[in-house]
């Protein structure tokens, strides 16, 4: 009975080890050799923030909740951010310079983080959602009249916002520092 019990536990325990408590992540989108990526809308921004992103930080893929930083931003041209939906990416830019990238997390199913020509409307070092629950955000800097921001806040590695685009904290920081009222948002996805 003993040898019975242990091997039920046994079963039990790897059959339970292969159980998943939370979504998985999404996957890593690859383009195949001369195949374009399936985007929904595009106007080639955010494929030219990801080559920009090889070419001067020298990494394809952020994992989640990382981010990339200049070590020096220059001081001339305008800012500008590209977010790519399709790879749950944002980039920033200072002139035609590429100078930060993160991981984000944006829609989740149901929801919709649009997509288009924006700009940054207002911003606030902490923010908060006048829809949701008077939801923390910090770092917001907002693009439409409906409340759909970019902020600090958790990046799982999927879509998991209620539009909004989380970033990394840091990361956040960062851009609001690099932004202005006006500063253009291109989202792509």
């Amino acid at each position: 009975m003993r040898k019975f019990i242990s091997g039920l536990l046994i079963v039990t325990g790897a059959a339970l080890a292969g159980c998943e408590t939370a979504p998985p992540p999404a996957p890593q989108v690859v383009q195949p050799a001369g195949q374009p990526l399936p985007y929904r809308w595009t106007q080639g921004n955010a494929e030219k923030a990801h080559q920009a992103m090889i070419d001067t930080f020298g990494r394809a893929w952020l994992t989640p909740g990382n981010y990339l930083w200049a070590a020096t931003v220059p001081t001339e041209g305008s800012p500008k951010i590209v977010i790519d939906l399709l790879t749950q990416t944002a980039y920033a830019y200072q002139g035609d310079v590429l100078v930060g990238a993160a991981s984000i997390s944006s829609a989740k199913t149901g929801m919709s983080t649009p997509l288009g020509f924006w700009k940054v409307e207002e911003k606030k070092k902490m923010g908060r959602s006048r829809k949701y629950g008077d939801a923390p955000m910090p770092f917001m800097q907002r693009i439409d009249d409906h409340g759909i921001a970019l902020h600090g806040g958790d990046n799982p590695g999927y879509p998991a916002s209620h539009g909004c685009v989380r970033m990394p904290m840091k990361f956040a920081e960062k851009l609001f520092g690099l932004t202005k009222l006006g500063t253009e948002v291109i989202i792509e996805g």
